[in-house]
């Protein structure tokens, strides 16, 4: 069968987040606050636990009770997506409380995330053979500059992101929304993504479903271009 449609996720598949310690360090030196190396090692490797970067880590103690309930439903709002975070980082010391803002404030720049190594080569051959592009996010904020930054903006038919449509994965509507605005049969689209439980939401569409590994850039090089192969 010939796609009509490929959509992708944002994190860990298409974009990669910056590490913890780089994401601390850069609001560090914006605050002019200097810590010693092994105190700014020590918040990061906490900050990385409490799994407070959105894209990063998951938390090792995920919240519970009324947290947990935020933590869930994290990705349906702009607000609920910075209150969960902020709240997982202000499970770490910090020199000064604003710098919990400050760190969630950060994520959300272009500056922040570095696409995949094949990343532009895989959209651009997606583009030439004529098959539709979509992103499907569970996220708190608009992506499109961190696209538009990149050089990959040109490439993308249509965003659907959770917070602007008070819908997360794995509910299929959220794909089915992307589908649309593609103007794609879901039954001959494909879904790229790297978390099984989320992504996977798009088979109940019909949508066929390709899963990527979240690894660090330098570690996948190339794990998008077999998608060329599944468009046929």
């Amino acid at each position: 069968m010939t796609l009509e449609g490929v959509l992708f996720d944002f994190s860990g598949t298409l974009f990669r987040a910056e590490p913890t310690e780089s994401w601390l360090r850069a609001v560090l030196r914006d605050a002019g606050i200097v810590l010693p190396e092994s105190e700014s090692l020590r918040a990061a490797e906490a900050l990385e636990r409490a799994g407070a970067l959105p894209g990063g880590a998951y938390p090792a103690e995920p919240p519970t009770g009324g947290p947990g309930e935020l933590w869930a439903a994290r990705d349906r709002s702009a607000e609920q997506h910075r209150a969960a975070y902020t709240a997982l980082s202000r499970r770490v010391a910090l020199p000064d409380p604003a710098l919990h803002d400050a760190l969630y404030d950060r994520h959300m720049t272009p500056s922040a995330w570095s696409p995949y190594p094949d990343a532009a080569e895989v959209l651009a051959t997606l583009r030439e053979r004529g098959i539709a592009v979509g992103v499907v996010s569970n996220i708190g904020w608009d992506l499109r500059p961190v696209f538009r930054a990149h050089g990959l903006h040109a490439y993308v038919g249509a965003y659907a992101l959770s917070y602007e449509h008070g819908v997360q994965k794995p509910d299929p509507r959220l794909f089915a929304l992307a589908c649309e605005a593609l103007g794609v049969d879901a039954r001959k689209t494909l879904m790229v993504g790297d978390d099984r439980r989320a992504d996977g939401g798009a088979a109940a569409l019909g949508c066929a479903v390709h899963f990527v590994d979240h690894l660090p850039a330098s570690a996948r090089p190339d794990g998008l271009r077999p998608v060329l192969d599944l468009v046929g």
